[in-house]
């Protein structure tokens, strides 16, 4: 991994001794029924703003998640003969990213999303040669963020979001954009594992919008 950057090994370091549990309460099923899947977890970096992560916005006329924040990714197919290879192939369908710019470099600990009753296992890969992305499909995906790491653990921007069931869970309002569950959750372990979290208001919590009232949810 000679192109990875120095930034990025503390944290690449740290996941190797990672479990389901540092990111997630909820224990993972063994197999009962849940479908596979996998996102890409694209680290980055720009002159002007420095490291960053790689999110989309679902279109808000989708059936399932209208408008909320997400990494690339989806369900496993037949042709996919893993997991990264799922994670690759749909950030080429959905933002148009071309597989051959990017290294992966770790696979986290497979999660479990009740709500969809899927078994995602997120990629991590270094981005070495950044090219334009954007929506590939509108019809699915609004819009694609670079968002950068400084304004992620900026505490002006950090805060907590209760659903309706009474889950309460870490959240960033970054980019006119609202990044909660899975994602955001995924984002704030990777802050502290990497070394880049500061001190934050947790006292800071707000109520989820209704669908359609906030940017990206």
């Amino acid at each position: 991994m000679s192109d990875v950057p120095d930034w990025l090994e503390p944290l690449l370091t740290r996941l190797r001794d990672t479990e389901a549990g540092d990111f997630t309460r909820l224990p993972t099923p063994d197999d009962e029924g849940q479908r596979q899947s996998a996102v890409l977890v694209l680290f980055g970096e720009q002159p002007e703003s420095g490291p960053d992560i790689l999110v989309l916005q679902r279109a808000a006329t989708m059936r399932n998640h209208a408008g909320q924040p997400a990494f690339p990714g989806g369900a496993v197919d037949p042709t996919d003969i893993d997991t990264i290879a799922c994670a690759l192939r749909e950030a080429e369908e959905e933002v148009g990213l071309d597989p051959a710019t990017v290294e992966v470099v770790a696979t986290l600990p497979t999660l479990w999303i009740p709500v969809s009753n899927f078994l995602v296992t997120p990629v991590v890969a270094w981005w070495r040669s950044p090219h334009p992305v954007g929506p590939a499909d509108p019809a699915e995906v609004a819009r694609v963020e670079r968002l950068p790491i400084r304004d992620l653990v900026d505490p002006a921007n950090r805060l907590r979001i209760r659903h309706p069931s009474g889950w309460i869970g870490p959240a960033f309002r970054i980019h006119d954009m609202l990044v909660w569950g899975f994602t955001a959750g995924v984002v704030s372990t990777l802050l502290e594992l990497g070394g880049w979290a500061v001190d934050w208001p947790t006292d800071r919590v707000e109520e989820l919008p209704a669908p359609g009232a906030a940017t990206v949810g």
